[in-house]
C-alpha cells in the first residue's frame, strides 16, 4: 500500500511538468499560428495524456486500498471529516476524474479537425482547464511535507 503512494506522490511531478509542457506548447502553437506536427506536438500532448491516466489509474488503486479514501468515508462518514480529510477522502479524487475528462476531450476533440490552430487551441485549453482543476485539489500540506 505505501508504494503505491509513495510512486503516486512521485509520479505527480512527472505528469505535471508534462502537462505544464503540453499546456505551454498549445498555446504557443496556438498564438504563434506554428504548424501541428506529429512528431512534435502530437507526442508531447500524447504523453500527458498517458502519464494523466496512469497517474489516476494509480490514484484509484490508492483511493480504494487506503485508510483515507473510501474507507475514510465509510468510517467517518461525510459528516465526520474535517478539511483534510475530506480533501483526500472526497475533493482530491472527484476533481481529478473531472480533469482528467476535459484532458480525454481536448485530445480527442484535437483528433477531429485539420485546421493546426484549432488543434492547438483546443489542447491549451481543455488540457489548461485540467491542469488547474489538478493544482486546485493537490494536497500540498501532504505533499510538501
Amino acid at each position: 500500500m505505501e508504494v503505491l503512494v509513495t510512486l503516486h506522490s512521485y509520479l505527480a511531478y512527472v505528469v505535471l511538468a508534462v502537462l505544464v509542457l503540453a499546456v505551454v506548447n498549445a498555446f504557443t502553437g496556438w498564438l504563434g499560428k506554428r504548424s501541428f506536427s506529429l512528431s512534435r506536438d502530437f507526442r508531447i500532448s500524447l504523453y500527458a495524456l498517458i502519464f494523466s491516466h496512469i497517474q489516476l489509474f494509480i490514484g484509484l488503486l490508492v483511493y480504494f486500498t487506503s485508510a483515507s479514501g473510501l474507507k475514510a468515508i465509510q468510517t467517518l462518514g461525510m459528516g465526520g471529516l474535517n478539511a483534510p480529510a475530506r480533501l483526500l477522502a472526497l475533493e482530491h479524487p472527484t476533481i481529478n476524474i473531472l480533469a482528467l475528462v476535459l484532458i480525454t476531450v481536448g485530445w480527442s476533440r484535437h483528433k477531429k479537425t485539420d485546421d493546426d490552430t484549432v488543434k492547438f487551441k483546443r489542447i491549451a485549453l481543455l488540457y489548461g482547464a485540467g491542469l488547474l482543476l489538478i493544482l486546485s485539489r493537490i494536497p500540498w500540506g501532504l505533499w510538501l511535507s
